[in-house]
């Protein structure tokens, strides 16, 4: 028989081909963080099964005021596949999603295992190989973006593509709390922001999502790609938009969305 969470996850792999669906709130209630990741597992393995690669997470509402509006104090995260990755400077495929947004990012790569239930922001700068400007490209299955903190965790942190820069600096030198960011679409700048945006520091994120990891048994590994979270305000794209992200000493990437600009 068909458990309530197969058929939410079902419900969402389905809306990746046939569209957006309602919120899941017939079988998660608003705050229901453990069945929530209980969906997005149940749709990990499934994909990890199709041959689809885990390359890493993503951390979501790091935002005080995001989280405020979704009634929870914690972020949240998702998994990252390599088919995921799009090129800087590449571009991403309108008909690929949904309601596409754009937000800019810190992303970690890590150079060790990092499987500690008590990480800090200390030892989760010990295990990082390098950071590098992202951008990452989030989408919700969820109708009109009516989420819900366990919708969003359900859909795999409303996730859907990332873009990394080509630049990758080692974190010593590096202020990652007041470095500004700017995310420009056609040239415009559409959103201002800074690293004490992401949970005070991104390292912060990147030792909450070790933390959280490790307490589950499963921990980040070498090699893993860590978005740690939004520098500011996310953004909707359309076809034919230029996208560019710029974070101080860390430097830019970008992408471009096919199809006519309308």
């Amino acid at each position: 028989m068909t458990s309530a969470w197969e058929a939410a996850a079902e419900r969402l792999r389905k809306a990746y081909t046939d569209g957006p669906v309602p919120p899941l709130r017939d079988v998660l209630a608003p705050s229901n963080g453990e069945g929530a990741y209980r969906v997005q597992s149940l749709n990990t393995e499934f994909w990890r099964s199709a041959g689809r690669r885990v390359v890493g997470h993503k951390v979501g509402l790091t935002a005080k005021a995001v989280q405020a509006q979704l009634g929870v104090d914690q972020p949240d995260f998702g998994v990252l596949f390599e088919d995921m990755r799009i090129a800087n400077g590449g571009v991403l495929e309108v008909s690929s999603v949904i309601q596409a947004r754009a937000e800019a990012e810190v992303a970690f790569v890590l150079a060790r295992d990092l499987n500690d239930p008590d990480a800090t922001a200390e030892t989760a700068a010990a295990a990082i190989a390098y950071a590098t400007p992202a951008i990452e490209i989030v989408d919700s299955r969820i109708a009109d973006w009516k989420i819900t903190f366990a919708d969003t965790v359900a859909d795999n942190g409303s996730s859907a593509f990332f873009v990394l820069g080509d630049v990758q600096l080692p974190l010593g030198g590096l202020d990652l709390y007041t470095c500004g960011m700017a995310l420009e679409i056609n040239g415009a700048v559409v959103s201002l922001g800074a690293g004490a945006a992401c949970l005070g520091h991104p390292l912060n994120a990147a030792a909450w999502l070790a933390r959280t990891l490790a307490r589950s048994g499963e921990g980040l590994k070498a090699g893993d790609v860590v978005l740690s979270g939004a520098l500011g305000p996310m953004v909707g794209l359309k076809a034919g938009d230029v996208v560019r992200a710029a974070i101080g000493g860390l430097g830019e990437c970008g992408f471009t969305v096919s199809g006519a600009a309308s």
